[in-house]
């Protein structure tokens, strides 16, 4: 119970805001490219559903809704068929946001004219009151209702985040992407779902629930897999693993886990620089892939930053270049 409590002092500044690859020798031809610089048109399609979701009138309450779940998609206008996938989830505590946040908006057309295909999702927010792990519900009885909503909110949101990315994988072929290069990233709320998403096992924050429970499960393609290889993380924190941890005891941090791109803000005061530091230590005690940046003197949300003059859309795009091992032209 103190690590749910330790939990809530990230989850409550959250509410006052808004592996190393190996070296193998593959033939260059096999290799998605990508470009160093805009090169295409990009192509945007907005509000695919990519599935439904419940919302209660109160939590697990048996008065219920169904909510269609929206991304846009980014499309380089080119023939190329072996494309990679960047998947983006926008901030706002669990709260608030939206998938066409400018920053989102910036960073998915940046990479879609260099050669990636982006999507960036909506999920259910803290209003939407998605279905809950009863086990949740119990474990957070006795919170303040504020904390325990912010809470609560982040399984919905992780449970949505992961259906997307399946939905994404599933429809793979008709966007010519290569699945053996799948990058998530976002910035703080979206950042920790992405690295919940990356880090924790294919059944977490799917398996907890079950059909009887919200019907709505079957519109989420259970059956696909997926493996992500680069975790964007813009001044995000481990809640959402540490919350695996505390109420079911999974220990997911391995060194199997993904590339981790660690970019926050020295003067954070929403989501703590300490956050990044205990990422930083996670992965060098797991061997794990990542280059770290305190942004220093920056609060929360910089997406304006600049290091050595690069932007972090340019820092994000060469940390998933050399992790990846993309072709480059």
């Amino acid at each position: 119970m103190n690590k749910v409590f330790a939990i809530l002092l990230i989850m409550v500044s959250l509410i006052s805001c808004d592996k190393d690859n190996d070296n193998i020798n593959i033939p260059l031809i096999s290799l998605p490219t990508v470009k160093l610089n805009t090169t295409y048109e990009v192509n945007i399609t907005e509000d695919i559903t990519y599935a439904e979701g419940l919302s209660h009138d109160s939590w697990n309450s048996a008065n219920t809704s169904v909510v269609s779940l929206l991304m846009d998609s980014y499309v380089p206008d080119n023939d190329l068929q072996n494309r990679p996938l960047l998947m983006l989830i926008h901030g706002g505590g669990f709260s608030g946001g939206s998938k066409q946040q400018e920053a989102l908006v910036d960073m998915s057309n940046y990479y879609a004219s260099r050669g990636f295909v982006v999507f960036s999702i909506d999920y259910r927010l803290r209003g939407d009151m998605g279905t809950i792990p009863q086990e949740w519900i119990d474990v957070t009885t006795n919170l303040d209702p504020a904390e325990r909503g912010q809470l609560l909110a982040l399984y919905p949101a992780h449970r949505d985040a992961k259906t997307a990315l399946r939905w994404i994988i599933a429809n793979s072929d008709s966007y010519h992407i290569d699945t053996d290069y799948i990058t998530v990233g976002g910035g703080s709320a979206g950042a920790i779902t992405s690295i919940g998403l990356g880090v924790s096992e294919l059944g977490d924050y799917k398996d907890e629930i079950s059909l009887s429970e919200d019907n709505t499960l079957s519109t989420t393609n259970l059956s696909q897999t997926y493996e992500v290889q680069t975790i964007l993380d813009f001044w995000g924190s481990n809640v959402s693993i540490e919350i695996l941890e505390s109420i079911y005891g999974h220990q997911r941090f391995d060194s199997n886990d993904p590339a981790m791109f660690i970019a926050h803000g020295t003067e954070d005061t929403t989501v703590p620089f300490s956050s990044a530091e205990d990422l930083k230590t996670i992965c060098e005690t797991n061997e794990v892939d990542f280059i770290y940046y305190p942004l220093e003197g920056r609060g929360h949300g910089p997406w304006g930053a600049t290091v050595n003059g690069k932007s972090l859309s340019d820092l994000s795009f060469d940390f998933i270049v050399d992790n990846q091992n993309l072709n480059v032209e």
